[in-house]
């Protein structure tokens, strides 16, 4: 019998929308021959089976289960395609340890750390790996424009510490506009982010780890249109030039992945994830740990794959029988 996967989307963040299309690309690559597939849609407390995309049956959350045409269905696995919480944040991740249901994404303790991007920098300038300055600031917090700008100089990016998809960042280039910019990330989440900036060439890496095989995927340059890789740079058709794999030397493509695949096992990752750096003077500056990638058709992950010379198919295939088959 086949067995059950939920292809679970949704969430409680901005990147809603970004996590349905990137559910859609999942779910069409689950190969029916092996599985049977289910979209699972999850917003708040209500989380619904959807089929065709309609929801036609309630989940039943004390056994991640559900009734659906005179059938009790029980999922055997979870492939998380949430960004944002409770996806991405150990939240989701819990509930499933909990049930004893296997998932594709890393785990509790993995997912709170890199989720939290002023905790998971902290956490990897232990091991001597390069990144930008950057002062955390809690909603709330004065705000010393003076005492930024002398720490971290102009211009400076403002984050949220808890995002993604670059809602709610800015680039700051006028002591000025520094306030209006935190507000802006503290929307997003409680604590905001003021970084260092670092010019250089915006790279990302991704890759997955199995019990008995590995794949560090080519990896990507960013070349966006706008000044900076934002939400529209991300989302638009044309806006970004993405080259895969990347316009730089072996040895310098072969040092990126390693220091992926290093700080993969530093931060306990499991599934796909992706590290995105800024390339400058042959260093490679850590920006943050993605392990709920974009998923979408036009994503950088499918196309890193595919510059492989494989399928998503295939490596979903791979993930969810690494765990369940």
């Amino acid at each position: 019998m086949k067995k059950n996967i939920a292809v679970v989307y949704g969430g409680d963040s901005s990147e809603y929308v970004v996590s349905v299309n990137s559910s859609k690309n999942v779910f069409q690559s689950i190969d029916p021959e092996l599985f049977q597939p289910w979209a699972v849609e999850m917003k708040g407390a209500d989380w619904k089976l959807v089929v065709d995309g309609e929801p036609v049956a309630d989940i039943n959350k004390q056994d991640f289960s559900v009734h659906y045409q005179n059938e009790h269905i029980r999922f055997d696995y979870a492939y998380i395609t949430i960004h944002g919480t409770p996806g991405e944040d150990g939240i989701l991740q819990g509930y499933f340890d909990l049930l004893k249901i296997p998932y594709s994404t890393c785990g509790v303790q993995s997912s709170a750390l890199t989720f939290n991007k002023y905790y998971c920098s902290n956490y990897l300038r232990n091991f001597d790996l390069a990144m930008a300055k950057s002062v955390r600031l809690t909603k709330g917090d004065v705000i010393d424009e003076d005492v930024l700008v002398e720490e971290l100089g102009l211009p400076v990016f403002v984050k949220p510490n808890a995002g993604g998809s670059s809602f709610g960042i800015t680039k700051v280039k006028t002591k000025s506009d520094l306030k209006v910019a935190i507000e802006a990330a503290w929307k997003e989440s409680n604590e905001a982010l003021v970084e260092e900036f670092i010019e250089g060439l915006e790279i990302t890496s991704g890759l997955v780890k199995l019990k008995n095989e590995s794949f560090l995927f080519p990896v990507t340059e960013v070349i966006p249109k706008n000044e900076f890789f934002d939400f529209e740079a991300k989302y638009t058709k044309g806006a970004t030039l993405e080259i895969t794999p990347a316009r730089i030397s072996e040895s310098l493509t072969e040092t990126c992945q390693q220091l992926s695949s290093r700080i993969y096992d530093l931060c306990n990752c499991k599934g796909i994830v992706r590290i995105d750096y800024i390339l400058k003077d042959g260093v490679f500056y850590f920006l943050e740990v993605n392990t709920t990638p974009g998923m979408t058709a036009t994503s950088f992950i499918p196309q890193q794959i595919e510059a492989m010379g494989m399928q998503l198919k295939d490596i979903i295939s791979k993930i969810i029988k690494d765990q369940v088959c």
